[in-house]
């Protein structure tokens, strides 16, 4: 067991969650990382109403009873959604910890607050922890230009932005962003982070429900092979480089409206792709660390191994005199 401020709040045995990732993170491969000791995060909206997303939480408590987080990510869309109605739903369905991302929890901190969870926030840029820490949240999270998903507008490393958030407020970070093993998360903690985040990692897992080609092809990447859409909508995403996303990147270069985008954009591309494993057609987010997945594990042996590998690098690290 690995001891933390996070690990202490949330009630888990190590400091190692598994990312929301849309359409993936569902109640049984939730459950399988909360039970292997680590935490996971519904994503909430790739369930299309606050019911379906109650029925996921439900679900998710009938197949553990080990912590899991409900994140709600307040980004644009294109058509309005009702976060407090996904919040409430959640929290109705026994959530006790919930997680928001894209934009200042702010507005929902009374609903949160009363209902009594842990409530987590994870941004890309340090002055957005601070203000989460002012309105109350327990835990942020801090993100790496290497991840997956959207890293922010800004191009700066996981390496420079955990040491500075964790200098910039007092509740305890989580790193993400370039993590995926025993190593990432050594050198996460030893900059100050008190758990990792990781998605891409997982999604190469046994119990990831991504069809069998998406996951032989994340094995065959390299480092180099993402890129970045969608700067010109202020809405940043790594992504895997293909005819697709090389399309969508031409087109915002050339000054494409977001109408002219969204039907490239749409959520329901990436459904299909991880269903009939056909990656032409979609946006597949994955980060930098793409290039060190060369298996295909459970999430118990990714988690039991990291913790392994930490204590081992703790180990030689002692043994050159850096660890006491």
């Amino acid at each position: 067991m690995l001891k933390t401020r996070i690990t202490e709040m949330l009630g888990i045995e190590h400091p190692i969650i598994a990312g929301p990732m849309a359409y993936i993170s569902d109640a049984d491969f939730v459950a399988a990382v909360s039970n292997a000791g680590g935490m996971g995060i519904l994503a909430s909206l790739s369930f299309k109403t606050p019911g379906e997303l109650g029925e996921q939480v439900l679900r998710a408590k009938s197949l553990t009873d080990k912590p899991f987080a409900v994140n709600i990510t307040l980004l644009p869309t294109a058509k309005p959604v009702d976060y407090g109605a996904y919040m409430k739903a959640a929290i109705k369905s026994g959530a006790t910890i919930i997680e928001t991302s894209g934009r200042s929890p702010e507005p929902y901190m009374d609903v949160l607050k009363e209902a009594g969870v842990v409530t987590m926030h994870r941004a890309t840029r340090t002055r957005d922890l601070r203000t989460a820490e002012r309105v109350g949240i327990d835990i942020v999270s801090i993100v790496g230009m290497e991840a997956a998903g959207h890293p922010g507008q800004e191009d700066v490393t996981t390496m420079v932005r955990v040491p500075i958030a964790v200098d910039a407020v007092s509740v305890p970070v989580i790193a993400a962003g370039g993590i995926s093993d025993g190593r990432g998360m050594v050198a996460a903690m030893s900059l100050g982070a008190e758990a990792v985040l990781m998605g891409t990692r997982f999604m190469c897992s046994q119990e990831c429900k991504v069809h069998a080609n998406i996951k032989e092809w994340l094995k065959s990447l390299n480092e180099m092979d993402t890129i970045m859409t969608q700067r010109s909508l202020k809405n940043a995403t790594r992504v895997v480089r293909t005819e697709h996303t090389e399309k969508i990147l031409n087109m915002e270069n050339q000054g494409a409206t977001l109408e002219e985008l969204l039907p490239l954009l749409s959520g329901q591309r990436g459904v299909n792709a991880y269903e009939t494993g056909d990656t032409n057609q979609a946006q597949i987010t994955v980060g930098q660390c793409v290039g060190m997945l060369d298996n295909e594990p459970t999430v118990k042996e990714i988690i039991d191994g990291m913790v392994a590998d930490a204590k081992g690098i703790l180990g030689r690290l002692h043994g050159i005199g850096l660890a006491g």
